[in-house]
């Protein structure tokens, strides 16, 4: 026997090695090592960067403000303070008010509530339907539910999406903010869904899926289990970039006026300030940009978690943070040791 074929040997039988001579983990061992390896790593991995930090820090910011902030401040109403008080001026108003005296920080509070309640509509509807038909086009590729998932995705690109909204809108007329997250969601899913499709294509050849199928898993217990969990990341960051075009999209139609002024709205109050000459009157102005600094603000938290993500869910710097990735082998060598 030539020594390449005594090697080849050896690393067969330290392969099928008998599972009694490797050392187990006991249940408190695993519990640690899934908590540094689930919990600890990435929280470090997210400390270490800033991107995840601003992100996360803004959207807490944000968070407070549309939960406790709006029982700490009175819902803004007409005459309420002095007519177009500038920023700074009065610290009872910091932010200056509008033409119908209404302090400028009270309307950006309490628009926060709603403007969250679309996003977590609009992104729920987009990241569900996309996430549903891509994994199930591309687990079931060339077969009849694929070709008709596809064409329906493929139709729905074809459409205009502002037209399209704007038609939905007219006629549904929403006044629920979860309805208009909705309306504003239904043509975000079908790129994503193709772009989910394309990874699933790729993940379906693994040994790991091909064993699932081989075993007789069911088909939804493959989809969870084996796809879905590879591909939460990939969702996740497009969750992110997919609340931030809800985001544009609400203001942009509450500020053409194409959605009822019902409620107060970032974009309600632009259409506002820009209908009574805040671009051609300085004393307005601030009427105007507070509210688009805010939606700048809003978009670049999501932007930066979105990106922040990406290193979060990056395997290699995640085993690189946690102190336990290696015990598994640890544990295994020295049993292999102790069997020599």
């Amino acid at each position: 026997m030539s020594d390449s074929e005594g090697e080849t040997q050896s690393e067969l039988e330290a392969l099928f090695e008998p599972q009694d001579t490797v050392e187990s983990l006991t249940r408190w061992e695993r519990m640690k090592q899934q908590y540094d390896l689930y919990i600890r790593a990435p929280l470090k991995v997210a400390i270490n960067d800033w991107r995840t930090v601003v992100g996360l820090g803004l959207l807490i910011m944000f968070g407070l403000a549309g939960t406790v902030g709006v029982w700490f401040t009175n819902a803004p109403s007409s005459g309420q303070a002095p007519f177009l008080l500038g920023p700074f001026e009065n610290w009872a108003y910091p932010l200056g008010t509008d033409a119908l005296g209404r302090p400028i920080h009270t309307q950006l509070i309490h628009a926060t509530p709603s403007m969250f309640q679309m996003i977590l509509g609009g992104a729920g509807i987009a990241i569900g339907l996309a996430t549903l038909v891509g994994l199930l086009s591309g687990f079931l590729r060339d077969t009849l539910v694929d070709r008709v998932l596809m064409t329906i995705a493929d139709v729905v690109i074809t459409i205009p999406g502002l037209p399209l909204v704007m038609v939905l809108v007219a006629v549904f007329q929403p006044r629920n903010p979860y309805v208009v997250g909705v309306l504003l969601g239904l043509d975000a899913w079908p790129a994503l869904a193709r772009q989910i499709r394309s990874q699933v294509l790729s993940i379906r050849e693994e040994h790991y899926v091909e064993a699932s199928r081989i075993m007789g898993l069911r088909t939804w217990t493959i989809l969870r289990r084996d796809l879905l969990g590879q591909l939460t990341p990939y969702i996740a960051i497009n969750a992110a970039l997919a609340a931030r075009g809800i985001i544009f999209g609400s203001v942009g139609l509450y500020f053409i006026g194409v959605l009822p002024f019902n409620a107060l709205n970032w974009g309600v109050m632009m259409n506002m300030a820009y209908e009574s000459g805040a671009l051609n009157d300085t004393a307005k102005l601030h009427w105007l940009i507070w509210p688009m600094l805010t939606i700048f603000l809003l978009s670049v938290s999501f932007v930066l978690l979105s990106q922040g993500l990406d290193s979060v869910f990056n395997v290699r710097l995640r085993a690189r943070h946690a102190q336990t990735a290696g015990e598994g082998d640890k544990s295994a060598s020295k049993g292999k040791h102790d069997n020599a």
